[in-house]
């Protein structure tokens, strides 16, 4: 069978559906690097899938002469309109199991689109790849990764999406670790353009997690590329006393040179990544020690292919990998396939996973506050293909 495979085709389907989450149920918004201007900063959160209706864009990999397809997905619009436009054409007839090959094929071509969206969606395509290989296999994507290595591993409950009222944070804490989770993200809303105002919200947010559930609960704070570096090393003296696990992204994804030098004023271990691409970004921050903990993201980065790569280069400088985790089902399959001392946790959006699953048949949640290892073909998730409404 494998002489006669061939890239017929790579197709994207749309499906649709009546809204998805209440009314309300983003509850607030993270802080933004163009919040430093004030018509952006007073915006609201964005209520993506309270209002119908409401679709979502999967690609779809068809090989000649197999039943089999590899499927990705939710993309976004211009992701789907690359696929098709730029790299589709470069890889049909192309071997749907020679991953490195089409990787190289396609990242090749690109010069003007070393990093962004036309990475975001090469790592769509390979995705879709080893979810087919997956299938054609019989096996889950994280066996052919030489897997698993973990059988389960701790996940932390990242909180984007709910209120940062004090007394709202505590209950959330409190509930979240009711349900296991021994770690949890919270999202800064202020920035320096919020003045010393900001500054305490921003506290006020820290302190209550630390009263709500003491120090036994890992805390990561999470910036969004949105601090400066004056405004960092005055937040993380402030933040010190309540013993972080890490400061999240706190300059732009640029500023690797701000990143080094925060790096040597602060006590806080550092995060950052989830904006590089491909090895030679994760390269560049490893190599002028930029990060603490490198937190890339498997349908960001370069997919599958290439975040085996970076794992490899994070290993052999010690800094761990702890992926930022939009797409589950990707981020499952390289964490599993590493050592725990390589990638010793895995990120989950409690909100966003409810629109990134949202036409999954089975949704994968933590169990007790840990992941555990796939067990189902291919990526492991099944869209609900009834919804489809549209086909390209």
């Amino acid at each position: 069978m494998r002489d006669r495979m061939k890239i017929k085709d790579i197709r994207v389907f749309t499906l649709r559906s009546d809204s998805i989450v209440p009314r309300g149920f983003w509850e607030e918004r993270l802080v933004r690097p163009v919040d430093i201007y004030e018509r952006f900063r007073v915006e609201e959160p964005y209520p993506l899938g309270e209002e119908g209706p409401f679709e979502q864009r999967f690609l779809e990999v068809i090989v000649e002469n197999c039943k089999e397809r590899g499927i990705f997905g939710p993309v976004s619009y211009r992701t789907a309109e690359i696929v098709k436009t730029q790299l589709k054409p470069l890889i049909l007839g192309e071997d749907p199991f020679s991953v490195e090959k089409i990787w190289d094929i396609m990242y090749r071509s690109q010069i003007h689109g070393r990093k962004g969206e036309t990475i975001i969606a090469l790592s769509a395509v390979d995705c879709a790849l080893w979810d087919f290989i997956g299938k054609v296999k019989k096996e889950p994507v994280v066996r052919l990764l030489g897997g698993p290595v973990q059988e389960k591993v701790p996940a932390y409950a990242s909180m984007l999406g709910f209120s940062v009222n004090p007394e709202d944070v505590a209950k959330r804490c409190v509930e979240y670790v009711n349900k296991g989770f021994k770690a949890m993200k919270w999202f800064f809303r202020h920035g320096p353009g919020s003045g010393s105002k900001g500054v305490e919200e921003n506290l006020k947010l820290v302190k209550a997690v630390r009263n709500a559930v003491g120090y036994d609960v890992e805390l990561m704070l999470d910036c969004w590329n949105s601090w400066t570096i004056n405004y960092a090393v005055k937040m993380a003296k402030k933040l010190e006393r309540y013993e972080p696990a890490w400061l999240e992204e706190p300059l732009m994804p640029d500023d690797i040179e701000g990143y080094v030098k925060l790096r040597r004023k602060v006590e806080i271990p550092i995060a950052g990544g989830e904006h590089e691409y491909t090895r030679w970004g994760a390269k560049e921050l490893l190599r002028r020690g930029a990060v603490d903990i490198l937190q890339m993201d498997v349908t960001w980065a370069g997919g599958i292919t290439e975040m085996r790569k970076i794992c490899a280069l994070a290993s052999a400088e010690g800094v761990p990998v702890i992926p930022h985790a939009g797409w589950t089902e990707p981020a499952q399959c390289i964490t599993f396939s590493q050592p725990q001392t390589v990638c010793p946790m895995i990120e989950y959006l409690i909100k966003h996973s409810v629109i990134q699953q949202a036409f999954n048949k089975e949704k994968l949640k933590p169990k007790d506050g840990y992941f555990y290892a796939p067990r189902k073909i291919g990526l492991g998730f099944e869209p609900q293909m009834d919804k489809i409404v549209k086909e390209e």
